[in-house]
């Protein structure tokens, strides 16, 4: 298994497998992939950092969205870089992110170099 592993949520399937696809060709990665978020909030609150190093997460989505997943995970302790995907990117949603603890934010359509970019960014990779 890869020593980066990273939980991908989104809703869109066509837009979660092109993440998929870019990080684990880009950069080895292992990539857990949701495209429901109860799903995916059943999986993290059961991670740690040692077992799981970055969350990118669609902001709208149905049942919970971006913001509130990230909120979840801090209330276990899982305080790891997060990445919000957004086609919305308003002065109102950024900052709103960045108080409830976004590391950064990727506006759709996602863009290869930008993700990569991103993600080495997050996990400090060079």
């Amino acid at each position: 298994m890869s020593d980066i592993n990273i939980v991908a949520i989104e809703d869109d399937d066509v837009t979660l497998e092109i993440i998929k696809n870019i990080l684990e060709e880009a950069l080895g990665a292992f990539v857990f992939t949701f495209s429901r978020s109860e799903q995916a909030l059943e999986f993290l609150v059961k991670q740690t950092p040692d077992t799981l190093q970055l969350i990118i997460s669609d902001q709208n989505m149905p049942v919970y969205n971006g913001l509130t997943l990230l909120k979840m995970c801090h209330a276990v302790n899982l305080n790891i870089p997060f990445i919000l995907l957004t086609a919305d990117v308003s002065r109102d949603m950024v900052v709103e992110a960045m108080q409830v603890g976004v590391d950064d934010y990727i506006a759709k359509p996602i863009v290869k170099d930008c993700l990569v970019a991103k993600v080495k960014d997050a996990l400090k990779l060079s």
